[in-house]
């Protein structure tokens, strides 16, 4: 009885330290990648609790080897959108302009009554109400309703962690050159040296400069 509950206390608390160093992702909020792996270590962790046949090492081992695995994936997602692509897919636009787009609900095999039920949680009723309707890689469901005039749009990431995003960019109409004159206009070198930029529904930019050192309090700018 009390090796069981040794075995218990420490896969327990095993697995608590890996999962608060996967990240504070809510279960609603967690990529398909992520899920995976956490239904995996709460897999792996049940073995050795429900079987005192099992040596501990054999829950323990996989445990570590899928927190390996989500720290390796994670490091190269951070550095390589091909990669965090491939692994979370891309956020689809599901309404555009006011336009249910149907051939991006059959490729992500979301139906219409799927949609209406996640715009009724988000307090809206009426498919009219909204603007641009965007599926998220974990699933949830972002909506930018009209405005007073019947219209709206998001803003567009234009640079995301010193890198420039080509489609967006080709979307707003902008240039890297242009891009580049708009950074030193709010004293950033160039985009390497920009954490991120956005282009605002207004036509502003807002930016951001990496941090020089750790600790160092962020500024960010609005050009117009």
């Amino acid at each position: 009885m009390v090796t069981l509950l040794l075995r218990t206390m420490i896969i327990y608390l095993l697995v608590f330290a890996v999962m608060r160093l996967m990240g504070k992702r809510q279960v609603s909020d967690m990529q398909p990648f992520d899920l995976v792996v956490t239904l995996l270590i709460a897999d792996a962790a049940s073995e050795p609790i429900s079987d005192g046949g099992i040596p501990l090492f054999y829950g323990v081992i996989p445990i570590l080897a899928l927190f390996l695995l989500h720290s390796l994936v994670s490091f190269i997602s951070m550095r390589s959108d091909s990669v965090r692509t491939l692994v979370c897919g891309k956020p689809v636009f599901v309404i555009a302009d006011g336009i249910v787009m149907e051939d991006a609900l059959r490729a992500a095999n979301y139906t219409l009554s799927d949609l209406t039920e996640q715009l009724r949680l988000k307090d809206v009723f009426s498919v009219s109400e909204v603007a641009y309707g965007i599926l998220e890689t974990n699933g949830s469901l972002s909506v930018l309703k009209k405005d007073g005039t019947g219209h709206g749009r998001p803003a567009v990431m234009l640079v995301s962690d010193g890198k420039p995003r080509e489609q967006a960019l080709a979307s707003a109409g902008w240039s890297l050159g242009k891009l580049e004159k708009k950074l030193k206009k709010a004293g950033i070198s160039g985009i390497s040296r920009c954490l991120f930029a956005c282009l605002e529904p207004d036509g502003t930019l807002s930016v951001q400069e990496k941090q020089v050192r750790k600790g160092e309090k962020a500024k960010t700018h609005s050009i117009s």
